[in-house]
């Protein structure tokens, strides 16, 4: 059966026609809403992400420097240090020397067990610690012999940033106390430092100290 010509005339005009510019616009309307809606979504995303990851990162650098001084405080060895040549300390730990500390806000002492297996390098196992505020970075510093020569710089080590105050505090059996003196050790070291994020962080560290009753018995 054919189509007149009439029919066919109608059909390809119906075949033809296409959207109206009111179509159009609907559709751009509903694809920019779900792609603005897709990116808010692809962002907020992107952004927690890092936001985590970030934090997982600050979290990690201040669990390595606090296991780095667990390691340093609970090794605390009985014997001063000799810097630059000169006559050694008469206490066991330094809060302020202006030789090797920047300032108040620091702490050096002589630990043991510093691994040399063998003897293999030409020094001893006992190291040269001080722990600083420098720049709003708590570091990390040592000498390559428990006794430094004169001209020898200490080794840095950065171990956490963004870090407003460091404030030590010693535990002598009964109390605690900003200061230390004397040639004896206290049974416990606090730490605290204040963080711009993490606001202000305390532990504290056992330490093989002298107990109160023996240091009764000796005065």
């Amino acid at each position: 059966m054919q189509l007149s010509s009439f029919s066919r005339k109608r059909a390809l005009k119906l075949g033809q026609r296409g959207f109206t510019l009111l179509e159009v616009l609907v559709a751009i309307s509903i694809f920019s809403v779900v792609s603005l809606a897709s990116f808010t979504i692809f962002d907020t995303v992107l952004r927690g992400e890092e936001s985590s990851k970030s934090r997982s990162e600050r979290q990690n650098e201040l669990q390595r420097a606090f296991l780095l001084m667990e390691r340093d405080f609970t090794q605390i060895a009985k014997r001063s240090m000799r810097i630059n040549g000169e006559a050694p300390n008469k206490s066991f730990i330094q809060t302020a020397d202006e030789s090797f500390l920047a300032d108040e806000q620091a702490i050096a002492f002589v630990r043991n067990g510093w691994t040399n297996p063998g003897l293999l390098l030409p020094r001893s196992d006992m190291q040269n610690v001080a722990y600083r505020l420098e720049d709003e970075t708590l570091q990390r510093l040592h000498y390559n012999f428990v006794d430094a020569v004169v001209g020898q710089e200490p080794r840095i080590r950065p171990l956490v940033k963004n870090v407003t105050s460091l404030a030590f505090e010693f535990y002598d059996g009964s109390k605690w106390q900003k200061k230390w003196s004397g040639q004896a050790l206290p049974q416990g070291i606090a730490i605290e430092i204040d963080t711009e994020d993490f606001g202000l962080i305390r532990r504290q560290f056992l330490v093989a100290g002298d107990p109160v009753a023996d240091k009764k018995s000796k005065t």
